[in-house]
């Protein structure tokens, strides 16, 4: 069995930089149902702050993965240029452009099982495959086969957030800070850094402090993903696992 768990962190394109069709294929959906300039303001600043959650108004700008049973880690991340590779801990931080990492990400995934994610299904995944498909770089491992645990085969994909919330019985889908409070893990927002501080990161050029707290992602994942398999995994699922 050989395990790797991922994470990614992405921001949104400079609204500015869109053509006018795009603009207005983006904002459409406002001008039917804002009642004045205001509201209309409003719902133009949530839009271009979260231009980053999908693949075809953004990039990403860090991938972390950690093999579980080495105990190793790395994350490759956008930088200034001059950044040379270098070892903190578990992990190797690598500045690579987008196209860089997704290659070396597919190329090394190529070594695994088991992928595990929090909400990955959703997010990641469909992100890191669509913008492979913008630098035409093809997926070597296809993570988005079934979404239910009993239906895969090799490689498996576990998504703790369905996992944790048994596919939507839970009424919410909490967060991954919210299992770590509860669960005593340390929560990758710790640092008083969360998910929507990337873009802002970003613009300041932070681009370290970006890789420092997707590391903390990957990390928090691996310890949920630990207890989880201890005490919730399916005996379906480990039957099927080649120790």
């Amino acid at each position: 069995m050989r395990t790797l768990i991922f994470d990614i962190e992405t921001v949104g394109e400079v609204w500015e930089d869109f053509d006018e069709v795009t603009q207005r294929v983006l904002t459409r959906w406002i001008d039917r149902s804002v009642k004045n300039n205001e509201e209309r303001d409003l719902q133009l600043k949530d839009l271009r702050e979260g231009l980053g959650f999908s693949p075809l108004t953004g990039h990403i700008v860090a991938i972390g993965v950690y093999d579980l049973e080495r105990s190793q880690g790395a994350v490759y991340y956008v930088g200034n240029g001059n950044e040379v590779d270098d070892e903190v801990g578990d992990f190797i931080y690598k500045k690579r452009t987008e196209a860089e990492m997704l290659q070396e990400f597919w190329d090394g995934a190529r070594e695994y099982d088991t992928f595990v994610t929090f909400n990955g299904r959703s997010f990641d995944i469909p992100f890191i495959n669509h913008r492979s498909v913008v630098h035409r770089i093809t997926p070597s491992r296809e993570l988005m086969k079934y979404r239910y645990l009993s239906q895969q085969s090799a490689p498996y994909h576990i998504d703790l957030q369905d996992e944790l919330t048994w596919y939507g019985a839970m009424i919410k889908r909490p967060s991954l800070h919210l299992f770590c409070r509860a669960y005593g893990i340390t929560s990758p927002k710790g640092d008083g850094i969360s998910g929507d501080d990337v873009a802002g990161l970003f613009a300041q050029k932070k681009f370290r402090e970006i890789a420092q707290y997707n590391t903390r992602d990957v990390v928090a994942t691996k310890e949920l993903y630990e207890l989880w398999f201890k005490n919730l995994a399916p005996t379906s699922f480990l039957n099927m696992l080649d120790f």
